[in-house]
């Protein structure tokens, strides 16, 4: 229902205690809206980064969330899935005050100046300036409901609650009322994810929060001035079928803005860096793939438009080729061969690697993800992926072509205008090079010796002057399947996996 918050955060020692203590301090009552709008300002003041996290947005979406904030408006954002929707919402309690006043032990985070509950107001005119005061930090002022069809008007409001009728109070007397998640987020900011999801009868229950900023519970005469700011997100109705935002609600939002997916490629690849956990290492021009992959398959005639494809696509690719190079460390670990003593592997045109330290080259290093890799991704990520209703058992064979289209534009982009004549000549009479998904780094190494060319081809792929043998593989692997792409070199692929490259003939 809310963020995840592993450990409660302690005020510090030097806050005020009790009402007179934060009068003196010269404390004041600010609604959450002119709270973030002061925050804001603020950051823009000092250049401060206002959204951490949130990648491709900086002149397209987020000026218009400023804005929005600025102006003191609710907002429902509306996009594809996967475009950072939930991340964004969530970044904003970051612009909330880090600890704010509340009357302890109120349900509604009721502000000391600001009582609003029967019950809050009594204990502040009794106690005066000596009434004790709480703490929040602003990660306890976010709430969040993922809008289900089982959804009910308690559950965002507010119920009866039939135990303290049990325990004698009367059915007119407001301490009855159990309150739901929005009034219990009450001085913070509440979101509601997927809002069309949510029946029409239940989304009638927010007209109020958002015009009149109060709420109603069943027949109770009860009016709460709630301080809130409501964050909706949605996919494009024309997509989900499931449910549409109704007109009175999308009325009351004041800002309605639309995300998209990374617009450059660059941004593409950033996002990547930053979300994928990756568990081996994935050279530039591999992640580079991946991101072109991404956008080729958002673009194809053969994807349904609609649905988009979501930024975890390439997220999840980065993350299953790392993994590809994990297992193939782990397979081949068991069967290589100790090195003799002084023996190099790497070839003549890709200098030892010095990342190893004192092991030396030879050694096991860290596992190294290839083009031949992402391969596996076909299977694996087409679940991912809507696609249109005439392409029904040719879903794999379309991403296998968008793949191999990714990649021949990569090896364009990355090694154009350097002479791969010595790659070509590997496969002169006949002979071949085998690699493929168990084929170990020293296997490939050795096929290929010494190649001419080689050490410009990886340092333009980013792996430097001293690469590890896994690293020169990599860059070896990537250039033979361009090559390939680009029909300059043959290819076949065996039963067991292996993957040979050689002349046209």
């Amino acid at each position: 229902m809310t963020a995840p918050s592993p450990v409660s955060p302690v005020p510090p020692a030097d806050l005020p205690g009790t009402l007179g203590e934060l009068r003196a301090a010269g404390h004041q009552h600010r609604t959450v809206k002119q709270e973030l709008r002061d925050n804001l300002l603020a950051r823009m003041r000092t250049g401060g980064d206002r959204f951490p996290g949130i990648v491709g947005y900086d002149d397209t979406v987020l000026p218009e969330v400023e804005r929005a904030l600025l102006a003191g408006h609710d907002l429902v954002l509306l996009g594809e899935r996967g475009q950072g929707k939930t991340r964004l919402i969530r970044s904003l309690a970051g612009l909330l005050d880090e600890w704010t006043p509340v009357i302890p032990g109120s349900v509604l985070n009721e502000h000391p100046m600001h009582p609003l509950t029967p019950a809050s107001r009594a204990a502040v005119a009794e106690a005066g300036d000596d009434l004790p005061i709480g703490w929040l930090h602003r990660s306890m002022r976010y709430g969040e409901k993922l809008a289900t069809p089982d959804t009910s008007v308690g559950d965002l409001i507010g119920d009866v609650d039939p135990i303290k009728i049990a325990e004698g109070r009367s059915l007119g007397d407001p301490e009855t009322i159990h309150f739901g998640l929005v009034p219990r987020t009450n001085r913070g900011i509440f979101a509601v994810n997927e809002l069309p999801d949510l029946a029409e009868r239940i989304q009638v229950a927010l007209l109020n929060v958002l015009e009149e900023r109060d709420i109603q519970v069943r027949g109770y005469q009860l009016r709460l001035p709630l301080d809130l700011l409501l964050v909706a997100s949605a996919n494009p109705e024309d997509y989900t079928n499931r449910g549409r935002i109704i007109t009175p609600l999308k009325d009351r939002f004041g800002a309605e803005i639309r995300t998209h997916y990374p617009l450059e490629l660059d941004l593409e690849l950033a996002l990547i860096r930053q979300e994928a956990q990756l568990v081996a290492e994935v050279p530039e021009h591999v992640l580079e793939v991946l991101a072109r992959f991404a956008r080729v398959v958002r673009e194809s005639p053969s994807v349904d438009q609609r649905s988009g494809v979501s930024a975890r696509f390439a997220i999840a690719a980065a993350e299953t080729v790392a993994a590809a190079a994990l297992r193939r460390a782990g397979l081949l670990a068991a069967s290589a061969p100790a090195p003799a003593p002084g023996s190099s592997e790497v070839p003549a045109g890709a200098p030892s690697s010095s990342k190893s330290g004192n092991r030396g080259p030879l050694l096991p290093t860290q596992p190294v993800a290839r083009v031949g890799d992402a391969v596996s991704v076909v299977s694996t990520l087409r679940g991912k992926v809507e696609f249109e209703s005439g392409e029904d058992g040719r879903e794999a064979e379309i991403l296998a072509h968008l793949l191999r289209t990714a990649t021949a534009e990569t090896f364009r982009a990355r090694l154009s205008g350097i002479d791969l004549s010595g790659f070509t000549a590997l496969v002169a009479d006949d002979a071949v090079v085998e690699t493929g998904e168990l084929v170990a780094a020293t296997d490939l190494l050795a096929q290929v010796g010494t190649v001419p060319g080689l050490a410009k081809v990886l340092d333009r792929l980013g792996l430097g002057d001293a690469p590890t043998p896994e690293e020169a593989a990599a860059g070896i692997e990537f250039v033979l399947e361009g090559l390939h792409l680009t029909r300059r070199l043959g290819k076949d692929v065996t039963d067991d996996g292996r993957t040979r490259y050689g002349g046209r003939g």
